[in-house]
């Protein structure tokens, strides 16, 4: 009932993200506005977060969950019957605002319910079963193409796995439930009698109060985390591009990149890991560093003799950076969010590490544009080394000492 959910969430759009751009360009759309349209999806998860964390702060997860996979299955359902390129924009546009709520949901009762001592590892699993999922996904489609010979197949699989997920947590034992059980026998009045519930009252600040009040941990340790989220983002667009502009063929490309995303999902674990054992700092910074220096080797390797091989192994490198990082950005959202009322908070900073994920493929194109390749990947690398700088110098600062030890 913690993981599932989101598996099947991330199962379906894993297979609808790599086709938004095909739809798109089948049913009219030039190369430029399918990107556009793509693109609606992360704009919506922009525009989602802090709605997002009002309507958990008031509805709680297990409501939010049921109406972010309402409005997204009603969305994904338009996007399917969609008679124009408009409304199709508009549908994935609503799915991602939809995705943003539903992930701000289960993050919030993460962040209230799960013991310090192995937060870091139930949030890995929760990043986990995301990556799982959106790496999954993409086969699902292809089996699913080749199957019916129409893309609308992979939005259609989407309803499906959507419906199972609403009548899972309609339905399903109730995780929040079960957590207040725990924990009520601990709470007692002065009376001695148990008292049942396992958040107290407390006046809510609302979601830009919240926000001018972590202000500093918010533009300092949340910045840093938005360089995690721009490095993770990069590596996406940055390998491919790479591969092609040192004459690889598709499937070679698509070997190297598949290879290290099979080395990033290999190590979702062992990230929590670290991070409940020694310090949420001895798996950010090994994680930064290991990006940062990684792409601005691979700036350096482009006219080499070896290049075909520097790429591979530095697309190896990049792979131990993101698997290192998972559960890095949930981590420390937990750990520095208000634990009584963090949902507000948690829009917010999951506004900013979108917002950096979602900028840096921008950044990188328009510098590869203007100048090269190389000098986008440098780029993309420095972001990583001021990132680095940020953990080290904020971790300590703002995450509580038993986290960050």
């Amino acid at each position: 009932m913690v993981y599932l959910p989101t598996l099947l969430f991330s199962l379906g759009e894993g297979a609808v993200v790599p086709l938004i751009p095909v739809i798109a360009a089948g049913r009219g759309a030039t190369l430029a506005s399918a990107g556009l349209i793509a693109s609606a999806l992360v704009v919506g998860q922009l525009c989602g977060n802090i709605p997002a964390g009002w309507l958990v702060a008031r509805a709680g997860e297990r409501i939010t969950m049921v109406i972010a996979g309402s409005v997204s299955l009603i969305g994904v359902v338009g996007s399917a019957l969609a008679p124009s390129l408009a409304l199709f924009s508009a549908a994935v546009f609503v799915v991602g605002m939809s995705a943003a709520a539903f992930g701000l949901a289960r993050h919030a009762f993460m962040t209230t319910r799960v013991p310090l001592e192995f937060r870091a590892r139930a949030l890995s699993l929760l990043g986990g079963s995301f990556r799982a999922g959106m790496f999954v996904g993409p086969f699902v489609a292809a089996g699913l193409l080749a199957l019916f010979h129409t893309e609308n197949a992979a939005l259609w699989f989407f309803v499906v796995c959507l419906v199972a997920l609403i009548v899972l947590v309609l339905f399903g034992p109730d995780p929040e439930t079960q957590a207040a059980n725990d924990r009520a026998p601990m709470a007692t009045e002065d009376t001695g009698e148990a008292v049942s519930g396992s958040i107290p009252t407390i006046e809510r600040a609302g979601v830009f109060r919240t926000m001018w009040r972590n202000r500093g941990v918010l533009s300092r340790l949340g910045l840093a985390a938005a360089c995690l989220s721009a490095v993770r983002s990069a590596r996406q667009v940055v390998l491919p591009l790479w591969g092609v502009s040192i004459g690889l063929d598709a499937s070679s490309i698509a070997l190297v990149v598949g290879v290290s995303g099979a080395i990033d999902f290999a190590l979702f674990y062992a990230s929590g890991q670290v991070m409940d054992r020694f310090g949420r700092l001895w798996a950010a910074l090994p994680a930064m560093v290991l990006m940062g220096a990684g792409f601005l080797v691979l700036s350096l390797t482009h006219d080499a003799g070896t290049k075909v091989l520097w790429f591979g192994m530095l697309a190896a490198v990049l792979g131990v950076g993101n698997g290192l990082s998972s559960g890095i950005l949930l981590t420390l959202g937990a750990d520095v969010a208000p634990q009584t009322e963090p949902a507000a908070f948690l829009g917010s900073w999951r506004t900013l590490t979108d917002a950096g994920g979602a900028i840096a493929p921008l950044v990188f194109s328009g510098i590869a544009a203007l100048s090269s390749l190389a000098i986008g990947a440098a780029a993309m690398g420095a972001i990583g080394v001021l990132g680095a700088i940020g953990f080290l110098r904020y971790i300590p600062r703002f995450v509580p000492r038993q986290s960050a030890k």
